[in-house]
This record gives C-alpha cells, structure tokens and sequence, in this order.
C-alpha cells in the first residue's frame, strides 16, 4: 500500500530537515500505529502521505503510484480517490449540513460517491450512527455547535465513506472521553476492515497500541530526530 524510499522533507530551504527516512513499507490491510513526541514529524509525515505538502527529496508511492511524481490538481484528485483523511483539527465546513460534511468526498471524487452505494447520503447516515452519531437529532445544529468529541467523529465518518482504499488518522481519538475511546477504535477498525482499507493512525494515547497489528516509534527510523 505505502512505500518510502529516501525521504526528506523541511518547511523552508534553511531550515533543519522535519523528516529523513531511508525506506517505509506498509502493507495492504495493516493497521500501523504511529507515535512519538509532539514536534517528532507524524502530522507531516501523514500530510505527506496524503499528498497534501511534497517532499524535498525522495519517493511516496500509494498503490504503486508515485504520489510525488503527480502536479497539484492529479495529486488531490489521488487523495480523493483513494484516501481517507481524518485531521487532527477536523476541518469540517461550518456552513454544510451534518450529513453534507460526510458527503464532501463523494463531491470530489465519483469513484468514492460509487462505492458509497445507490444512495450516499444513507451510508453517510449509517456511518454517523455507527459512530454514536445520530443524525436526524443533530441536523438541526451546525457542526461548530457539536462538542469536540462529536466533531471528531463526523470527520471520521467523512474519512470513511467510500471506502477508499487508505485511512491516515492524526490523533483521531484526543477529543474523545477515555469511556468512549475503546469503543471508537473498535468502531474505526470495523469500517477499516469491510473497505479492506489500510489504517495509518497517529496517536500520544500509547494505551491504544496494543490493539494494533504493527506499532512504529517515528524516532526510531526519522533521521533528522535526535533519537533517530
């Protein structure tokens, strides 16, 4: 599913490299559980995943497509395809609908609003309810009035509908309450699993690891962190 080979990213040309890593390899269906020091390259290291910064030097090929040989307008058409994005500060549109927000990738890509089945908004409905989210009741108030546990999980729902073929989480369970967190990874791993998705998720929460085929201290193949 994922392959790195010499990877180097920094925000600007004097800076220090965020990210040096020789190779990565992620299987099709892994769950990889991703951790490590806030400031350690993880959200980079998924927004580089996802296509949506490029890399100084070096390869990113998802589905044996080099995402850093693609321009801007194939690479995002990519990610809208085959990618399931679920950010660390959500970015839900506030103006759309609950059910819409759950929809945006089937607006930007017709192979997602494909598989999402004859009626997308009912499998945006069930994905909501699947997360403990229900929809009718919450129709009524815009998303920036949901608490932030509620928000986390409408961006989860939108990462998930269509069962694109690549799930990157940054940090999707910080706003969730330690009673609900289990229940939520449990949830993620169910749709991950009937999608035959792969799961890359970052987390601090090291009491999440274990339930993950595969865990990865970034420091441990970063070049550019002190620990690497």
């Amino acid at each position: 599913m994922i392959r790195l080979a010499e990877l180097r990213f920094r925000w600007r040309a004097r800076d220090p490299l965020v990210l040096d890593i020789e190779e990565l390899a992620v299987a099709r269906g892994e769950k990889l559980f991703v951790k490590g020091p806030s400031g350690g390259g993880k959200t980079t290291l998924l927004n580089l995943l996802g296509g949506v910064v490029a890399p100084e030097a070096g390869t990113v090929e998802i589905l044996g497509t080099e995402v850093t040989g693609l321009r801007g307008a194939a690479r995002d058409a990519f990610r809208a395809d085959h990618i399931g994005f679920v950010f660390q500060s959500f970015n839900l549109v506030p103006y759309l609908p609950l059910v819409d927000n759950v929809l945006l990738p089937c607006r930007f890509s017709a192979r997602r609003r494909e598989r999402a089945g004859d009626r997308p908004e009912d499998e945006a409905r069930r994905l909501l309810a699947h997360m403990g989210l229900d929809a009718g009741r919450l129709s009524g108030r815009g998303v920036v009035h949901l608490s932030q546990g509620e928000q986390q999980r409408v961006a989860a729902a939108r990462a998930l509908i269509g069962a694109p073929d690549l799930v990157v989480a940054d940090e999707p369970t910080s706003a969730l309450d330690s009673d609900v967190r289990e229940a939520f990874l449990s949830l993620l791993f169910e749709e991950v699993d009937k999608a035959g998705a792969t799961l890359v998720f970052v987390s601090h929460d090291a009491r999440l690891e274990p339930a993950f085929g595969r865990s990865l201290a970034l420091a441990d193949i970063n070049r550019a962190s002190p620990g690497g």
